[in-house]
């Protein structure tokens, strides 16, 4: 039978259909976390810009049970799986704070996942527990001032002396480092001034109040505000040989592991919080009127959304593709890069256009998007920068 004009499914802009690698139990969750970011958290993003997030927010979240989320129910998680890590990812952005989404990360996605791989149960019970209830804060220590992208530049180093290691160096850019009772620490071991590469490395749990380590400086930045960032100085801390995380030598490995769940956490939070600019930027596109008309109405103001939202939709799928290849037992280290690489770039480029569809308005404070850009821009430096992710996408392809 002939199809008639009735019958042919129209098209349903309005829809909205999870993707396929979330269930019921994730959109739940998802507007748990939402919920709780816009009535908890939202409302002090302007105050906690001048002031950074206070630790209560560690607290609070550690209650409802958000900072453990795909971590083992033995040490206080919620047992779920790594789609409930990208669910926060996402949700968080919903609190209109870069720096507290950011710092809020570093605890649950960059410093944890390596005590809980690498960690003796000593260390699990003494850092992890505590971090998943909120009571105890981590930081993450790899980029010196003169070793950022060349991470083998690395020149603090732990010396062993009898029982301990004394450490010897400095670290910079290290968030929650004004506030973290523990740092995960890359060190080189290496001996007698040999150079050993790769396996000269380290990791180390440091106690932020052990004797030597002193908190430098609170570093000024052009976005991320609400999180303190930190230059560290460590001037001959002695911890014992069981605060060495992992095994000797291996530390470059261990930290090269963590860093791709890092980047596909941090893809997944420059989408969501992209797509909320986007969302933002087209209710004011609606509103705003020039020559008569809303400006939304024009083509060449039209056609720019039309470009973010593939955009957008390209960096989500591929996103979502790579984390369900990662959460199946996959390292498909080439795609996280890409994904990586890809929604870094396309958050600062609809960040940009943003401003320039709101013309004025967009470059005062009053609207924040000039905030979402200057807080996007992060993303394309942090956890490896554009140029170190097409290095590796170039040479896994033999070149």
């Amino acid at each position: 039978m002939a199809a008639t004009a009735e019958s042919v499914m129209k098209p349903d802009f309005g829809s909205s259909r999870k993707h396929f690698i979330f269930t019921d139990e994730h959109e739940a969750l998802r507007e748990s976390i939402t919920n709780f970011a816009i009535k908890e958290l939202a409302p002090h993003a302007e105050e906690w810009e001048e002031t950074t997030f206070p630790d209560s927010v560690f607290h609070r979240m550690g209650e409802l049970g958000f900072l453990g989320l795909d971590k083992p129910e033995s040490y206080g998680g919620q047992g779920g799986d790594y789609f409930s890590a990208m669910v926060l990812a996402e949700a968080i952005t919903n609190a209109n704070c870069g720096g507290l989404a950011m710092g809020i990360a570093v605890q649950t996605d960059m410093a944890m996942p390596p005590i809980l791989a690498f960690g003796t149960e000593e260390q699990k019970q003494e850092w992890v527990v505590p971090a998943i209830a909120g009571t105890k804060i981590l930081c993450l220590g790899i980029t010196e001032p003169d070793a950022g992208s060349d991470v083998k530049g690395i020149k603090t180093r732990a010396v062993r002396d009898g029982e301990d290691y004394v450490i010897n160096g400095s670290k910079t850019y290290i968030t929650n480092g004004h506030r973290a009772d523990v740092i995960v620490l890359v060190t080189k071991t290496e001996v007698g001034g040999t150079d050993s590469g790769y396996d000269g490395f380290s990791l180390f749990l440091v106690p932020m109040d052990a004797p030597g380590v002193i908190r430098e400086q609170k570093l000024r930045k052009m976005g991320m505000h609400a999180s303190d960032t930190a230059l560290l100085a460590f001037q001959d801390v002695r911890v014992p040989a069981s605060a060495m995380l992992g095994e000797e030598g291996k530390g470059f490995y261990h930290i090269m592991w963590e860093l791709q769940g890092e980047r596909m956490i941090g893809a997944a939070g420059c989408v969501a919080g992209a797509q909320k600019c986007f969302e933002h930027t087209l209710a004011y596109a609606k509103e705003r009127e020039a020559f008569g008309k809303a400006i939304g109405h024009f083509q060449v103001i039209r056609h720019k959304f039309a470009e973010m939202a593939t955009k957008l939709e390209s960096a989500r799928q591929l996103n979502y593709v790579t984390a369900w290849r990662f959460a199946n037992g996959e390292y498909p280290v080439r795609e996280i890069s890409m994904a990586k690489l890809h929604a870094a770039r396309v958050a600062c480029e609809v960040a940009d256009e943003c401003i320039q569809i709101h013309g004025g308005a967009g470059y005062m404070k009053e609207y924040n998007v000039e905030r979402v850009w200057r807080d996007m821009r992060l993303n394309r430096i942090g956890a490896g920068t554009d140029e170190i992710m097409l290095e590796v996408i170039g040479r896994s392809y033999g070149l």
